[in-house]
């Protein structure tokens, strides 16, 4: 299975983790946020990102995962708070993924997406034991849209 991340050409050719927090996880938590698809991970870098950060040169990571039993953990949408697309609910979403994190139940979460109904995300646990079977391929060229650029300056 292959996965996507949009990262800035610096921090493009390594799969390493800043473990800095996120919607899935806490402070000093060493994950790798992924989409499903290139576009999700565009929607998804463009929904956490200020003007700043999308100056400068970015490139599609893509990611490859072993399909196998015991590879992934899955949340499922119905296990959610009801309200789990607000940042109201960061802590009790942060606390599901460190569960998973700190237990090594997978290399791999599959979440859903909030900002894409019925699509997900694979969140990467960089300090599980099997980590090392995930691969980076070559990366790919990426370019912003001046037409995405110009929606996000608007709002």
């Amino acid at each position: 299975m292959e996965v996507f991340r949009l990262s800035r050409s610096k921090y493009a050719n390594a799969l390493t983790a800043s473990g800095a927090a996120g919607r899935w996880n806490f402070d000093d938590e060493y994950v790798l946020y992924t989409g499903a698809s290139r576009s999700l991970a565009t929607l998804e870098r463009l929904a956490h990102a200020n003007t700043s950060k999308l100056a400068g040169d970015y490139e599609m990571m893509i990611i490859s995962i072993p399909n196998g039993r015991g590879f992934y953990h899955e949340i499922r949408i119905e296990d959610l708070p009801g309200e789990w697309r607000f940042n109201s609910v960061y802590s009790e979403l942060q606390k599901i993924g460190s569960d998973w994190y700190t237990k090594l139940l997978s290399p791999v979460l599959k979440v859903p997406s909030a900002v894409i109904p019925r699509e997900y995300n694979y969140i990467l646990n960089s300090t599980h034991p099997d980590f090392s079977k995930i691969s980076l391929n070559p990366n790919e060229e990426y370019f912003w849209d001046a037409r995405l650029i110009e929606m996000f300056l608007k709002v």
